[in-house]
């Protein structure tokens, strides 16, 4: 199922098709904040594959949960979250450079 909670600002035409995969047993919560008129914030289980729209600068962060507290353990832009092909997207590879 396809959820558009929080869409690109209508100015923004330059969206590019983004994925993240949390192959960890952790559960982390994923967030975009620098963009301007636009806040991103998901929960992604242990497993699960975050397919998402964003602007190539956009920084997701990524935080997890450890001893009580949220710890930010990851940042990386959206532009290398890109999916680059087909069939990149439809098994929701997260691509390095």
């Amino acid at each position: 199922m396809t959820q558009i909670l929080d869409s690109l600002p209508v100015d923004c035409a330059n969206g590019i098709l983004c994925c993240y995969v949390n192959d960890t047993h952790h559960l982390k919560i994923a967030r975009i904040a620098n963009i301007s008129n636009w806040y991103f914030e998901r929960v992604i289980f242990p497993g699960e594959k975050l397919l998402f729209e964003a602007l190539p600068e956009a920084q997701l962060e990524i935080y997890m949960s450890r001893f009580s507290t949220v710890v930010l353990v990851e940042v990386t832009t959206c532009e290398r979250l890109a999916v680059k092909s087909s069939q990149a997207q439809q098994d929701c590879i997260v691509q390095h450079n």
